[in-house]
């Protein structure tokens, strides 16, 4: 018969959070959707912020998307890199990455108007910089996301290529849905207040249901007479 193998006195261990099972990868789906929905309200809401940077015109249009394309392929390399350190928490990782994003954007408004009181006549390519800087760690979270489910997901079912298709089609769908609702609900209901807030919640909440819903689970510790015990 088979001995119990737990070692007498040690702590409960943690599972891998590896995903297992059909209602994971829906829920998974579920939440990377959300998160491509509350990306586009941001980058609509925080453009328009902007505008009182650069004005209305095709440069700073083009100076603000390629800001925020630099900082998505960055942050790709950096999930990347962190899908790779941390194999065993890469979901923890996605809910820390997505409460990262949930804070910034709490605050988003307030750092653009405070960083754009000092740029008052400065340079083009400085404005840049400067805005560049502001969303370094915004746009860089956003893009780390895709990398770190992909890894995670691949661990599972052995096969990249359908966890890349996946996991970029329903963030784009996500992003679809929320670039309409951003310029047809959102921003004419409640203003670049409304929009950026309601994205900062859903990315708050996105956190908080990957941590517990799919995040690692600890073994229940066995009782004494039980670690004694050798079938």
């Amino acid at each position: 018969m088979e001995r119990n193998s737990t070692v007498p006195g040690a702590a409960p261990t943690a599972r891998p959070n590896t995903l297992a099972g059909p209602w994971t990868d829906a829920l998974v789906g579920l939440l990377f959707l959300a998160s491509g929905f509350a990306a586009l309200n941001y980058q609509i809401a925080w453009q328009r912020a902007l505008f009182g940077w650069y004005g209305v015109d095709l440069d700073s249009v083009s100076a603000i998307v390629s800001i925020f394309m630099l900082g998505l392929g960055v942050g790709a390399l950096a999930g990347g890199w962190l899908a790779d350190r941390f194999p065993a928490r890469r979901i923890m990782v996605f809910s820390a990455i997505e409460a990262l994003i949930a804070v910034f954007g709490f605050f988003s408004l307030e750092i653009i108007d405070g960083a754009g009181a000092l740029l008052y006549d400065l340079p083009l390519p400085m404005i840049v910089a400067i805005t560049f800087a502001v969303f370094l760690i915004p746009t860089c979270a956003m893009g780390a996301t895709l990398p770190v489910l992909v890894t995670e997901l691949a661990s599972r079912n052995g096969n990249i290529g359908v966890s890349t298709g996946q996991l970029y089609y329903v963030n784009t769908m996500g992003a679809a849905a929320g670039a309409f609702a951003a310029a047809y609900l959102l921003l004419p209901m409640g203003g670049l207040d409304g929009a950026v807030m309601t994205a900062a919640a859903i990315n708050l909440t996105i956190a908080l249901l990957a941590a517990l819903a799919l995040g690692p689970r600890r073994q229940p510790s066995l009782s004494p007479a039980t670690q004694g015990a050798t079938p």
